[in-house]
């Protein structure tokens, strides 16, 4: 198991973030730690991926745009018109060259947290389900179900969460990234693959 000092880490973030992303950044790092062990990752690891993740979260929109513009970072349309979306892009960016972490796990699913990708590694998908079932979220709609199904099958779980979030953006709530509809496309298909047909 890897080890990272994580009150340096929890000390230096906590003045980068207001109280309420804060708490919520400290409910998916434990969330993560639970889904961790209950799927045989690397808990420091996990833990460490789930406190950065929002690590550019609270940089202002117009600094995201100019940030990445200055570092070369690859920007889609739906990004440059909600720019609110690259906290993922630059978040990885920030936790390898401000926090100094070179493990490229970490980075992968800080990168991957937002919009989901297809295959995903573990870790990737143990960030990108805590952030949605961490204890604060109450928003969502059957997150009490996808609560419970996160600590029985990840793949399903994915699968549940990325179809709850496009048919909320289908339904005028937002953009619709093309990523997201890929990963949600990926998952589809392995859970498709894993129903057993009755006889």
């Amino acid at each position: 198991m890897k080890h990272y000092n994580m009150k340096a880490y929890q000390k230096k973030i906590k003045h980068e973030m207001d109280e309420n992303r804060y708490q919520h950044t400290l409910g998916v790092m434990f969330t993560c730690a639970s889904l961790a062990m209950r799927y045989e990752a690397d808990i420091q690891q996990a833990m460490l991926a789930g406190l950065l993740h929002d690590c550019a979260k609270c940089i202002p929109n117009h600094k995201k745009l100019k940030l990445c513009e200055k570092h070369n970072i690859q920007m889609t349309e739906v990004e440059r018109r909600n720019p609110f979306l690259l906290h993922a892009k630059l978040g990885a960016f920030l936790a390898m060259h401000k926090y100094k972490i070179q493990d490229k796990s970490v980075i992968s699913a800080i990168l991957n947290h937002t919009t989901g990708k297809p295959d995903m590694s573990l870790l990737d998908k143990i960030v990108y389900v805590a952030d949605y079932i961490e204890p604060g979220r109450d928003k969502a709609e059957n997150l009490p179900e996808i609560r419970k199904l996160a600590f029985v099958d990840l793949d399903l779980t994915l699968y549940r969460i990325l179809h709850d979030t496009l048919q909320y953006l289908d339904k005028g709530k937002g953009e619709t990234d093309e990523m997201t509809q890929k990963a949600y496309e990926f998952y589809r298909d392995v859970y498709e693959a894993k129903e057993v047909p009755l006889e």
